[in-house]
């Protein structure tokens, strides 16, 4: 089960400490950076993303990061893990965040499989809730994905602001790339345009298609094939409760103006208890031991050893995909993993 994992170990080029902190293992790597479990001088656990050497000059990968520095610090909500330190004028670039014990809902429905509707409408519901508190403060998270959602026992938390752009903010993205996740990047995005609010909304929806079908929303296979598919065919809802599935259609509808704002979707969820009282939702979450940090005893409440590893954004080609012959079918390569 993806919570019985051990943090990795440290790896004879990784640092023991950074800042004041102590790393202890390692939570995750992606195409920016390295994640750590640290710890700091008084004991409290902290994930610590430290910029990639080979990276750290490149100007725009510096200012993407300086940007997810700085949207975190903005965007202070219970959905939402918070930066504790940053140290972003010097190599090595760092940020310290709130450690969150939990899988990512991608792992939590690998283990548990499909959320049972009610289920997964309170979680509809508290998602539509975090990206409501994170649009109040002009920010677009842009990248929102089961991989992105880290399942606490308080509830769901928002993690990777890496592509995350508020309103006045510029495009760091090259011209006729799209920054996202192919399956949940909103077709207007694909097709060139801007990356507002409503596309978080197509990404919340996909995400719940996947959480009520285990299924890629817009099937498998490269970029370019599930792109096509997103822009021009209709989200996999098969075998989903009809109101849970009417619901996930008006997020993913392909015109932007379209969709609900997530004020709205909360309120047509209905939901009348806390998704954090939900049994199916309690018993993914449910702590069973402690973090195993490699070379010492248990320290502190369990967590998936991904639950801060999501991998780094997949950079998709805007304007320009191909049609693909047929649907893909999930090969190994496709499964979700944890």
């Amino acid at each position: 089960m993806w919570h019985s994992r051990a943090v990795d170990a440290l790896r004879p080029q990784d640092p023991s400490r950074i800042g004041t902190y102590q790393l202890l293992g390692r939570l995750g790597a992606g195409g920016m950076g390295q994640v750590y479990l640290g710890r700091s001088p008084g004991g409290r656990l902290v994930a610590v993303k430290v910029i990639r050497d080979e990276i750290s000059d490149h100007p725009e990968a510096l200012a993407r990061f300086r940007r997810e520095a700085a949207t975190v610090e903005t965007v202070r909500s219970v959905y939402t893990a918070q930066l504790i330190e940053a140290s972003l004028d010097a190599s090595p670039y760092w940020l310290a965040t709130e450690y969150v014990p939990g899988p990512t809902l991608r792992a939590a429905v690998r283990a548990g499989g499909p959320f049972p509707p009610d289920s997964a409408l309170r979680l509809l519901a508290a998602l539509a809730e975090g990206l409501a508190a994170v649009h109040v403060h002009g920010v677009t998270h842009r990248d929102l994905k089961p991989h992105n959602v880290i399942l606490s026992p308080q509830g769901p938390q928002l993690i990777d602001f890496g592509i995350a752009r508020g309103i006045e903010q510029s495009v760091l993205t090259p011209e006729g790339m799209a920054s996202g996740t192919p399956g949940y990047t909103a077709p207007e995005v694909l097709l060139g345009n801007e990356a507002g609010p409503a596309a978080d909304v197509f990404a919340l929806g996909a995400t719940l298609a996947h959480t009520a079908t285990g299924r890629p929303p817009f099937g498998t296979g490269d970029a370019a094939s599930v792109s096509y598919r997103t822009v021009h065919e209709e989200i996999d809802l098969a075998g989903v409760r009809p109101d849970l599935a009417a619901l996930i259609r008006m997020c993913v509808e392909k015109d932007p103006a379209e969709r609900p704002a997530p004020a709205v979707v909360i309120a047509l969820c209905g939901v009348d208890s806390p998704l954090a009282s939900d049994a199916h939702y309690g018993a993914l979450v449910r702590a069973p031991g402690a973090v195993l940090v490699p070379g010492e005893a248990t320290t502190a409440p369990m967590a998936s050893a991904g639950a801060h590893a999501a991998p780094e954004t997949e950079t998709v080609r805007a304007r320009g995909t191909a049609a693909p012959t047929r649907r893909a079918e999930p090969g190994p390569a496709d499964q979700p993993v944890a």
